[in-house]
């Protein structure tokens, strides 16, 4: 170095390398990805591009062999993007993240690691006391998706998810009402001299949105009933046109469901299981060859003669009534599905990474906590404690134990 640089390197005027910034808290975490063991359920929750941004960002992901095959993404694409596949489920069922679909049954959590942390949907009318027990005794920290809130308190899965079913539910009933399903033989929607089909939509929310926006894109006439104003003034809002709406009575239910060719049940459940509002006797004075979709069927539903159905076998007649109760529609889309799932369970592992893990993530952010279920050993749904007869203790207790 010249004698003049060396003398202001020496009062420390030339600025030095400058050392590569690290993420505060950041780090390297494994996510297992296990192929869902339900024939019916074909989605997975990160596509290969996900895999690859991930990957870029020090996250090592273990992808069980095929379980992106039914949403057609091949084990070469994730390979690419760096995931290691691996051909044993025990392998990535042990990993520090178990990312699913399907809530993992009683076989799959025995596999778990102690202390990991499962991220999957709760399917709280298929769940067991023993399910609850298991967890706690590796002190599993468990997350239902369907109970994640965002920034302004919305539900970002089931939002997702309702807009696919919202809108796969008139191509469903389109299905049946056709001849070449033995069905009414009428078209959805209308032509030139024919009256309309008629749709009755129980629930304004995010399904009914996106099955009436349908319905009305193939010319059918609509009615929707809530027993929220609010929800029916939003409704109308949101399709920005004048669309009957009612407030859910016996006698005007029972009058639309007696024209209505599809009734679609869109309502979700408020603290545990849906109430019904349509009685047997309302479904045996509708037209015969008519069409039920109960949308929220794994809640319970909201229709008294309906009962849960799958892919294989998805419906049965009641009084000549067509009824479709598949609870995961979305899985119908699994390519499309996936897509959505994987867009809102990207940045939720950036974040968890960046600081620290999971349990930062459940102390730093409350719309994150809000879809704990089991923490450390402890049941922290007080709904759950009630079903099982199980003890539950506050979250927000158990974080604060922590200083």
């Amino acid at each position: 170095m010249p004698a003049e640089l060396s003398e202001l390197s020496a009062v420390g005027l030339i600025p030095k390398e400058s050392p590569s910034k690290v993420r505060k808290g950041s780090r390297n975490l494994t996510i297992g990805i296990p192929k869902e063991i339900s024939s019916q359920e074909k989605r997975v929750v990160l596509t290969p591009e996900a895999v690859g941004i991930l990957s870029n960002n020090g996250l090592r992901v273990v992808l069980e062999a095929g379980a992106g095959t039914q949403a057609n993404f091949s084990d070469q694409d994730y390979s690419d993007a760096g995931a290691k596949i691996v051909y044993s489920k025990k392998e990535a069922l042990a990993c520090e993240i178990v990312l699913k679909i399907d809530a993992p049954s009683l076989e799959e959590l025995e596999h778990m690691s102690q202390s990991a942390c499962l991220i999957s949907a709760l399917q709280i009318g298929r769940q067991s006391k023993q399910f609850i027990e298991i967890l706690n005794s590796k002190k599993i920290t468990a997350v239902a998706f369907e109970y994640l809130e965002d920034k302004v308190g919305g539900m970002p899965v089931v939002r997702a998810m309702s807009e696919i079913a919202g809108s796969t539910v008139m191509q469903i009933a389109a299905e049946y009402l056709s001849s070449a399903n033995e069905g009414k033989g009428m078209i959805m929607g209308g032509v030139t001299g024919v009256p309309p089909t008629q749709v009755v939509i129980i629930g304004a929310g995010t399904v009914a949105e996106y099955a009436a926006r349908t319905a009305l894109g193939l010319g059918a006439n609509i009615k929707v009933f809530d027993n929220h104003i609010y929800k029916l003034r939003r409704i109308k809002l949101l399709l920005g046109q004048q669309i009957y709406t009612s407030t859910i009575d016996n006698f005007s239910l029972s009058q639309a469901m007696a024209e209505a060719d599809v009734v679609i049940g869109a309502l979700r459940a408020e603290k545990g299981k849906n109430k019904i509002v349509v009685s047997e006797e309302m479904v045996a004075n509708m037209m015969h060859g008519s069409v039920i979709i109960d949308v929220g069927i794994d809640e319970g539903g909201c229709i008294e003669t309906a009962k849960m159905t799958s892919h294989d076998e998805p419906v049965y007649k009641i009084h000549d009534i067509v009824h479709y109760c598949v609870p995961n529609i979305a899985s119908r889309v699994a390519r499309t599905a996936s897509y959505s799932l994987s867009n809102i369970f990207t940045p939720i592992i950036l974040q968890m990474s960046d600081l620290g893990g999971p349990e930062e993530m459940i102390f730093n952010y409350k719309w994150f906590l809000r879809g704990v279920y089991t923490y450390r050993g402890s049941l922290t749904n007080a709904y759950l404690g009630r079903k099982f007869g199980l003890s539950h203790k506050e979250l927000q207790l158990l974080l604060a134990a922590r200083y």
